[in-house]
């Protein structure tokens, strides 16, 4: 019997009771991403009593998250994001359980992640980890829920709910390294994450609970600008649940391959004769590694200057933090280029080793 006063508002509702409170304190979810979007689904799921929760995120609290990420304050600013945040959701409620992976979501890391979760929430801002999560969750059967935010607007849907549309369904994958503006590059409403975040957290109670109509087959559409909200209904693409399956498959089953360097493997292979080192960041990103391998190609012209690299060509590739070095390596392998490497944690990790 539950005796906690903590959830008597919500036990109250009939469709809820103390039979979903303990469905909702039995739940295993796992958040992708603990930012924008992040922040109000953490702080809703533990506030309601979901009492599993995983956190991803490689990143550090920033300053300019701020106006948007409310589980963070002026002093987190430089620790981690994932182990900031599972402090601040275990003050909310120190009764539920938190799993923390302080790094980002790649094909390496994906299967050891998801092993024990049941319902995965997408709340990053990467279209190629979007295509990883929706492979995985398809393939072990369990529902994505995703949210994504621009500017004024964003939306919001379920994917693989009961054997219902995925998201390549909704969004078949081009074989195109084209960049969608960040929240960093176009701007974003601070209230505007939290809205939609709150929507997400929602479809997950609904969820687990097994109440109301979740967004499954359906996209709502949110203008907070002029405070208009459209549903659009898509179908179910069988050759693209397949798609999804098989890619899906392949990730959880992987063998650990050692594309991820550290940098003393960084390093080393940047010394041998004969290896591309390819800095993926923009022009004007800092600090500049040089040498006489290496060769600036940010990440949105790689597919056209990829073209003109012999497929056995050993490569290297980084960036800042690892996520669009991550990106450009699946793209090669996916083109048929057979020896890419990347520096796992982006050229931050290599703190003092260079000039």
């Amino acid at each position: 019997m539950i005796k906690n006063k903590r959830y008597i508002r919500q036990m109250i509702l009939p469709e809820i009771g103390e039979t979903g409170q303990q469905k909702l304190l039995d739940a295993r979810v796992l958040v992708i991403g603990a930012g924008g979007l992040g922040c109000p689904v953490l702080q809703n799921l533990a506030s309601a009593g979901v009492g599993n929760i995983g956190i991803v995120d490689g990143d550090v609290v920033d300053e300019t998250n701020l106006h948007r990420q409310l589980l963070y304050t002026l002093k987190d600013c430089g620790n981690s994001k994932a182990e900031t945040a599972e402090k601040a959701i275990l003050e909310l409620n120190p009764e539920i359980n938190v799993s923390i992976f302080s790094e980002f979501f790649t094909a390496q890391n994906a299967s050891k992640i998801v092993e024990e979760y049941q319902i995965i929430v997408d709340c990053t801002d990467a279209i190629a980890v979007r295509y990883l999560i929706n492979d995985v969750a398809v393939a072990k059967r369990i529902p994505m829920v995703y949210a994504s935010i621009h500017k004024f607007e964003g939306q919001v849907s379920v994917f693989n709910y009961k054997n219902g549309p995925s998201y390549r369904c909704l969004f078949p994958e081009q074989e195109s390294l084209s960049i969608v503006p960040n929240c960093a590059e176009s701007g974003v409403l601070g209230v505007l994450p939290n809205t939609l975040g709150t929507f997400q957290a929602t479809e997950v109670l609904k969820i687990i609970l097994g109440i109301g109509t979740v967004l499954s087959g359906k996209l709502l559409i949110y203008d907070a600008l002029n405070f208009q909200t459209q549903i659009i209904d898509f179908p179910k693409n069988p050759r693209m649940i397949e798609k999804g399956i098989i890619n899906g498959t392949q990730i959880l089953n992987r063998k650990k391959r050692n594309e991820d360097l550290t940098p003393e493997a960084f390093f080393e292979k940047c010394e041998q004769q004969g290896v591309i080192v390819i800095d993926v960041r923009e022009l004007e990103e800092t600090p500049e590694f040089k040498g006489e391998n290496v060769v600036r190609i940010p990440l949105g012209q790689l597919e056209e200057y990829s073209k003109k690299l012999n497929k056995n060509q050993e490569i290297v590739l980084f960036c800042q933090t690892g996520m669009r070095s991550q990106t450009a390596l699946n793209y090669l392998v996916k083109s048929g280029f057979v020896g890419v490497f990347h520096l796992g944690k982006g050229i931050e990790s290599l703190e003092n080793q260079i000039q």
